[in-house]
């Protein structure tokens, strides 16, 4: 009888590990595909296997599910990557297997036809523009009024994202993205749209399920890098409602029915304004399952593969992350305190991104993060004690890359921002 395979395109530095321990929890053969496997380096580590194909090529795709399926019985098509989940949609559809609706997520993952839905919904949403050059930005900015968020129409993890408070920083902003420093996915297209202030809240959704909403905050801006996340989120009855109702209107709008989907909003004078709707998992899924029991990656791929999922709760716990970003670019000599406290009562998760020797370039995105730790608890304010302990006990120190204006480099130790 035929191994049953879930194939999975490309993978993820977050949760790429997560899909495939899930996958083996259901009695299934996980396959990466992906135009650099050796980008995961858990693919290596599990010895896990993964096969090179260019996974922007639907074609070359089809005909390597095609010829996997003379070996094996292929039971699903997903992916944890924002970027090819529609090509993911689209292998389903073509070997007839579960799976989201491709045009839905391409409309989605194209930030400026999701603003023209919602808009066109009534969800509300911040003023926006869509501009081609430094000129229609600069337009943009004057007819919105600054400070203004300038951000590529298509992108992921906050990449090439800035606020811009200033007519100065409009200017330096767009130069980098406009000035061949930013890598486009697709032709250039900026978005400028109304700085909207308020608590950060994150829906948590499966098909037209809310499953609860998370509390988020920022590093210091101007750039938008999450300093951390808490699940459940502190609410009233009647936020919860409003922001479960303007969720709802979401997928409504934008045609997501099924599998995960996570939107960003902030709650204003006039209620909750969706800021971002993303066709994925939020990147702290773990928390759900941390605080109901709920595991929305194995749940995800009973949905894949044709069978029911069970999002019901099993517990109510608060679970919190934090993560870890450095406060410089330079070498990292060395980082520590891991075990110590992972070794804690309560600290559900330690993860580090990098090692001593690597070089770290922020970027002002997703890419800043070098770790998170989670914790989980009954209680909020035990959570929070708990996660603030483990944070203390981590600890790293960076040398500055040379400066070829100064005689000596600069050493200098400590942790960093946590």
């Amino acid at each position: 009888m035929a191994k049953r395979a879930l194939i999975l395109l490309e993978g993820k530095r977050g949760n790429g590990l997560l899909f495939i321990q899930a996958a083996k929890r259901l009695g299934l053969h996980p396959i990466t595909l992906s135009a650099d496997p050796t980008r995961y380096d858990y693919l290596a580590a599990e010895n896990l296997a993964a096969i090179r194909v260019d996974t922007d090529n639907l074609d070359a795709l089809i005909c390597e599910c095609s010829r996997l399926r003379a070996t094996y019985d292929i039971a699903g098509i997903t992916s944890a990557e924002e970027t090819v989940y529609a090509t993911a949609g689209k292998l389903c559809r073509h070997f007839g297997l579960p799976g989201p609706n491709p045009a839905s997520i391409e409309r989605c993952c194209d930030k400026f036809a999701q603003r023209q839905l919602l808009a066109e919904a009534g969800v509300p949403i911040p003023g926006y523009r869509l501009a081609a050059n430094a000129t229609d930005v600069e337009s943009a900015a004057a007819d919105i009024g600054l400070p203004v968020v300038v951000k590529p129409a298509v992108g992921r993890g906050s990449s090439g994202v800035r606020l811009c408070r200033n007519v100065d920083e409009l200017a330096e902003h767009t130069t980098y993205l406009l000035g061949g420093k930013h890598v486009w996915r697709s032709s250039p297209r900026i978005l400028v749209e109304e700085f909207v202030q308020g608590p950060q809240y994150v829906p948590h959704i499966m098909g037209s399920e809310v499953i609860g909403v998370a509390a988020a905050d920022f590093w210091p801006l101007p750039h938008f890098v999450y300093r951390g996340t808490t699940f459940p989120a502190l609410l009233t009855d009647e936020e919860h409602e409003r922001i479960v109702e303007v969720s709802l209107s979401c997928l409504r709008a934008l045609d997501l029915c099924w599998g995960p989907t996570c939107i960003e909003l902030r709650w204003t004078k006039r209620g909750p304004v969706v800021i971002e709707v993303n066709p994925r998992f939020a990147g702290d899924a773990q928390l759900v399952q941390g605080a109901y029991g709920v595991d929305l990656i194995t749940e995800h791929i009973k949905l894949v593969i044709g069978n029911e999922c069970n999002l019901g709760r099993k517990h109510s716990y608060t679970a919190a992350a934090r993560y870890l970003v450095a406060d410089r670019d330079g070498t990292l000599d060395w980082i520590k305190g891991d075990s110590r406290a992972a070794a804690l009562s309560g600290v559900a998760e330690v993860k580090f991104y990098i090692e001593p020797k690597m070089p770290i370039v922020r970027k002002g995105d997703y890419r800043d993060c070098i770790g998170y730790i989670i914790a989980v608890s009954p209680t909020l304010a035990r959570t929070e004690a708990i996660l603030q302990r483990a944070v203390d006990l981590v600890d790293w120190s960076i040398t500055p890359f040379p400066d070829p204006g100064r005689t000596e480099t600069i050493c200098t130790g400590g942790s960093g921002t946590t």
